[in-house]
């Protein structure tokens, strides 16, 4: 009986030791896409090409639902997606906006100078607490807020074909 009792433990940590290494192999879930009725942050942002100027999202600037990209110049899959925004940029004209994620504005300007400016207007998040009251996750990621305020689409990761196919249905309600 006491054998059984000291093996127990033993199996227990076996168990937990199997139950990790299946999740460890298992491939990371790289994006997705999710409805959500939260309410977007109550935080505005200095504008990229006027300081002196802000802009936030709780409501959106308009009367249609906007698009948040935030965004980096030092982000990888930031730069692939870019072609995907741009084309939503020109389906959308005035709904697609960005928010530079804790990058120096003239890295950003740097970025937008090579690939293209899609965004209506672009916000500067220097501290990165912005994005984490978004719900952030990592960068690149895309939020579509209602004219209410309400965050109605998140996508997180690159926007590929399919997910800016979903965005550009939620952005025309």
């Amino acid at each position: 009986m006491k054998r059984w009792m000291a093996i127990l433990p033993l199996a227990a940590l076996l168990g937990f030791g199997v139950l990790g290494a299946v999740q460890l192999m298992r491939p990371p879930e790289e994006s997705f896409t999710a409805k959500t009725d939260r309410v977007a942050p109550d935080r505005v942002f200095p504008l990229l090409d006027d300081e002196n100027r802000t802009i936030g999202f709780a409501p959106p600037p308009g009367d249609k639902p906007v698009m948040v990209n935030l965004f980096a110049s030092w982000c990888a899959p930031c730069r692939a997606e870019h072609a995907d925004i741009t084309r939503l940029a020109r389906a959308h004209p005035g709904q697609v906006y960005g928010l530079a994620y804790k990058d120096a504005p003239e890295a950003t300007r740097e970025f937008l100078a090579e690939l293209g400016n899609p965004f209506v207007e672009i916000g500067v998040d220097r501290s990165g607490q912005g994005g984490l009251d978004f719900g952030l996750t990592g960068v690149p990621e895309t939020f579509v807020i209602s004219p209410e305020g309400k965050i109605i689409l998140h996508v997180r990761g690159v926007l590929d074909e399919q997910r800016a196919a979903e965005v550009s249905a939620a952005l025309a309600g």
